[in-house]
């Protein structure tokens, strides 16, 4: 799992709210047993036509967004079934984190446990980088995972209309330190190995 410090990176708008987990990845990927190509089911039903062609009126076909690493989206993001596959689709189009009011508990957790942050702020600043992301698709967001900031870095209050460019976001301590590491749940029982065969030696005497 690759390490998550700080990122800065345009962001996508998308402002639907209480997306459920079988808009971000339809139930015929389930099928799937491993990450590869799951990006390319990543709200397939919104993005492509019945035919099959992208639908250019899907902000993730649009140009202007190609290539963003943020999400910023409309509260209750996540609901519904409890598939892994939803997060793994985000990660594997290339989102590494998800900014929204609120997200479904079960998707928040098997974010933090595949790399993708997810964070939460309040409704009307998502608001306003929602605004902000579409009337200027370039402006940069920086996302700082010690300091547990988001900030828009050198963006003049005058011009954007907002009145705050840094908030601060909570997460979960433990989380916290296996995203910094770019450890899974597997990854930091072995990353541990060396103490619990010290533990288990120390048992057997």
């Amino acid at each position: 799992m690759q390490p998550f410090t700080t990122l800065t990176s345009t962001a996508l708008p998308l402002r639907t709210e209480n997306v459920d987990t079988d808009q971000i990845i339809p139930a015929r990927y389930l099928t799937a047993v491993t990450q590869e190509g799951m990006g390319d089911g990543l709200f397939s039903w919104w993005r492509y036509s019945r035919d099959g062609s992208p639908n250019p009126d899907f902000v993730l076909n649009q140009p202007q967004y190609q290539g963003s690493e943020i999400l910023v989206a409309g509260r209750n993001f996540g609901i519904g079934s409890s598939r892994e596959h939803a997060v793994w689709a985000l990660t594997q189009y290339g989102f590494r984190a998800v900014i929204s009011p609120a997200f479904a508990d079960i998707f928040y957790n098997n974010s933090l446990k595949n790399g993708l942050l997810p964070i939460r702020l309040p409704e009307d600043t998502v608001r306003s980088l929602l605004d902000l992301v579409e009337e200027a698709p370039k402006t940069s967001i920086c996302i700082d995972l010690q300091k547990q900031t988001v900030t828009l870095p050198g963006l003049a209050d005058s011009a954007s209309g907002i009145t705050e460019t840094s908030w601060s976001f909570d997460i979960d301590p433990f989380r916290k330190q296996c995203l910094l590491r770019g450890l899974d749940d597997l990854g930091y029982l072995l990353d541990k190995e060396d103490q619990i065969s010290a533990f288990e030696a120390a048992a057997s005497l």
